[in-house]
Order: C-alpha cells, then sequence, then structure tokens
C-alpha cells in the first residue's frame, strides 16, 4: 500500500512540477533540458559547428539542447544503455559506456572529430545502498573524465552529475588537475529535494 501511495505521489509533484510543464509545452525531452539551458547562460558552454558528446544521454534532453545550437554544422553523439527516440542532428547509440563496445561505438561515431564539450548525466542503476550507489556513481564518473583526458581538445569543457559523499572531494581535485578552472552548481531546474550536483570544468589545459 505504501509503495502505491509513494508512487502516486511521486506522479503527482511530478505532473505538477513547472519545469515538467514547461518542457512539455516548449517541446523538450525532459525537464534536464533546462539544466544544461541554466548551464549554458552561464558558462557559455554551446557554440554553432561543435562537436558534442552526450553520456547517458537518455531521453535526451541535453542532446536536443545541444544539436539546437551546434547546427547543421555541428555533430552531437549520444550514448545510453537505455532506449531514446530519434532526434534532428543527434547520433545515438544503444550501449553501456563503461564496456569497451561502448566506448569503440562513440570512437565509430566521432570518427577522428575533436570533441568540444563533453556532456554527463550518467548514473548508476541503484541498489538502494548509499556506500554501493556512490561508489558506482563514482566509477562511471572516473570513465567519464578519462574520456575527457583521451579525447577532449585543450579547450573543451565539460559538465558532470555527481552526488557529494565519499569520493566526491578527491574527483573535484582530478577535475582541478585537467580544468583550469572547475566550479559547482546546483541549477535551479535541480530539484530542491535532490543531492544532485554538477561540476563544470571549463577550458582543459594543454597536456
Amino acid at each position: 500500500m505504501s509503495r502505491s501511495l509513494n508512487s502516486k505521489s511521486w506522479l503527482h509533484r511530478h505532473l505538477n512540477d513547472p519545469y515538467v510543464k514547461k518542457s512539455i509545452k516548449e517541446g523538450y525531452r525532459s525537464r534536464a533540458a533546462y539544466k544544461l539551458l541554466e548551464l549554458d547562460k552561464d558558462a557559455k558552454l554551446l557554440k554553432p559547428a561543435m562537436t558534442v558528446v552526450d553520456l547517458g544521454a537518455a531521453p535526451g534532453g541535453w542532446s536536443q539542447v545541444s544539436a539546437k545550437v551546434a547546427g547543421a554544422k555541428g555533430f552531437v553523439v549520444a550514448i545510453d544503455l537505455l532506449d531514446m527516440e530519434p532526434l534532428h542532428g543527434v547520433t545515438f547509440l544503444k550501449g553501456d559506456f563503461s564496456a569497451q563496445s561502448g566506448l569503440d561505438a562513440l570512437m565509430g561515431a566521432l570518427n577522428g572529430r575533436t570533441v568540444d564539450l563533453v556532456l554527463s548525466d550518467m548514473a548508476p542503476n541503484l541498489t538502494g545502498i548509499a556506500v554501493t550507489d556512490q561508489a558506482r556513481m563514482f566509477a562511471l564518473a572516473e570513465l567519464a573524465l578519462e574520456f575527457c583526458r583521451e579525447f577532449l581538445k585543450p579547450g573543451g569543457d565539460f559538465v558532470i552529475k555527481v552526488f557529494q559523499g565519499s569520493g566526491y572531494e578527491q574527483y573535484v581535485r582530478a577535475m582541478r588537475e585537467l580544468f583550469t578552472k572547475v566550479t559547482v552548481v546546483k541549477p535551479g531546474a535541480s530539484r530542491a529535494e535532490s543531492g544532485e550536483l554538477y561540476l563544470l570544468g571549463k577550458t582543459k589545459k594543454a597536456v
């Protein structure tokens, strides 16, 4: 009974969320689109003709925003374990970024392009065990940062969702080694009760 009540409560809150209503009205895939729009307004992340990699992309809100700005001369490639409905201007790969097969598919899609911006809204399948979930979250985050080290061009930017807890401070330090500036942001479109934060790495250092 309580599970059903919790589900109904979540659905009611979701449908009455102003960002959900706004996303439906303005044709965005998800309320998450407004997180990226807010980040971009402040940090000037998105530009025409750029190459964007979107990790953990489904249902496609961030890819949708990126493709609109990148335009016909840009390239947006998105990857997720979940299905994603096609989006104009977005190359979608259904696969596991944490597996070699997923990375190989991503590199094949990029076909030698240099990457201007890496976005990661990835999250692991949750177990409900906080320590385990946090460890899995930062394991994915480490992979995303390693991808930036290898494939993000000097001067490129990186945005990733994280949660404070074990591994957070170490991860921020690792980002500061790679980027000129690292900022912690809680977008207005992020639900107040959510513990999620976004780390913004600006201007990858030349190494």
